[in-house]
């Protein structure tokens, strides 16, 4: 689809500011959102509201809308069943949810394995563990010049006391994108689940949890052009044995019994609608093409338009002498996303700076703690850009130009 057509859908950068049009930069945190989403939330509501599993339409109407969800999230994880998929309030809700129940079987002598390139979301539900439960979480390194997990010492700490390994698919911070199949091979290899985090990954790459061969994975969809909501994959059979906290007579089986109390009904048709939007950006395919047919081919046209983009926007910051980069260069295993400092500024003033030529981004740790730690900049934060399917090379032109004025 041409970006004037992508670009048409979303009334978010029609805004102005202080003058000047918006360019928005701040998708790894959350992305715009086209007007097909907002329409179906909008119908939802105002001609099928109701509760779940009653006998009169709008509840029956109901019930078809949230089935047919967990249908369209099957097919965007690739290989899922519609039992597999569990709807939640955000990623970091559902991972607590989920370690709590896992965690009933566990206790001292149990490890869980995370790593310093995680968001805290990945993190702190099973650090809770450790002290609710006395289990021992160990934290594998990332290696702070390339932005890279390094796999020797992850597998090094991976053990046969490991019950489970959590980790990104890709860095919300770097932007790096790890070997998620070969991780599950590790962690399978000692007996351990997987869990894997997609919230920054799945706007920009391909879900397949059956290639992949994770037990467990989270994304949020509103960082892939959907509403504030959480989605969880989860094979049918660990679900099945999952020790959740629930109240009675709630539903027992998958996926409704990892689910705790009225769901939000009017985003869980957004969430479906957006994976929809992104599966219309794909490029010419047979008219009988499947879903999951036209979302790799979305995802295939997408990863190529943000290598573009990413290789001009390092390339141009790189030639700021002011400016710092970090992370995966372009070329590496990487989503659109780029993190930066201009000379000693705290994140924040040069955030605020660019806002005022109406190039929004995001600043801070974003909750990758670790990492700005490791980086040596917790004092003062990164500057984060992230490209997303309405990114134009003009907007990475702007942004860079407006860099260049901080550094002069």
């Amino acid at each position: 689809m041409p970006p004037s057509s992508i670009r048409s859908q979303f009334p978010a950068l029609a805004r102005g500011y202080l003058g000047r049009p918006v360019t928005y930069f701040d998708g790894p945190g959350g992305t715009q959102v086209p007007t097909s989403v907002v329409e179906v939330m909008s119908d939802y509501l105002f001609n099928h509201n109701a509760n779940t599993d009653w006998a009169y339409p709008t509840s029956i109407e109901t019930d078809a809308m949230i089935a047919s969800a967990r249908a369209t999230y099957a097919d965007l994880f690739g290989g899922a069943s519609a039992e597999e998929i569990v709807f939640g309030l955000n990623m970091t809700t559902l991972t607590f949810h989920v370690a709590r129940a896992l965690g009933r079987a566990w206790g001292p002598g149990d490890e869980v394995v995370v790593t310093q390139l995680d968001h805290q979301a990945n993190v702190a539900p099973w650090r809770a563990l450790a002290q609710e439960r006395g289990i021992t979480v160990r934290m594998a390194h990332f290696d702070p010049d390339s932005g890279e997990l390094d796999l020797e010492e992850l597998a090094k700490c991976i053990g046969p006391r490991t019950r489970l390994v959590a980790v990104g698919a890709a860095s919300n911070a770097l932007g790096t994108i790890n070997d998620i199949p070969r991780i599950m091979e590790l962690a399978h290899a000692a007996g351990a689940l997987a869990f894997v985090d997609a919230v920054h990954y799945a706007a920009h790459g391909l879900i397949d949890v059956r290639a992949w061969g994770c037990d467990l994975l989270a994304c949020s969809a509103y960082k892939l052009y959907g509403p504030h909501l959480g989605v969880l994959y989860g094979r049918h059979d660990l679900l099945a044995r999952m020790d959740v906290p629930k109240v009675d007579p709630a539903p027992n089986e998958p996926p409704e019994r990892i689910e705790t109390g009225t769901q939000n009904h009017e985003g869980i048709a957004g969430a479906a609608a957006a994976v929809d939007f992104l599966a219309s950006l794909a490029p010419t395919v047979p008219s009988d093409a499947t879903r999951r047919a036209r979302l790799d081919a979305a995802f295939a046209s997408l990863h190529r338009e943000g290598e573009g983009l990413v290789t001009r926007l390092w390339d141009g910051l790189a030639s700021i002498p002011s400016v710092r980069l970090y992370g995966p260069r372009p070329g590496r295993p990487r989503t659109p996303t780029v993190v930066f400092t201009v000379q000693d500024l705290p994140a924040r003033a040069v955030a605020e700076q660019l806002a005022r030529a109406a190039v929004f981004v995001s600043h801070g740790d974003f909750y990758a703690s670790t990492v700005v730690e490791r980086l040596g900049v917790a004092d003062r934060g990164l500057v984060r850009a992230g490209c997303a399917c309405y990114t134009t090379a003009d907007d990475v032109d702007r942004l860079i130009d407006a860099v260049m004025q901080i550094g002069d």
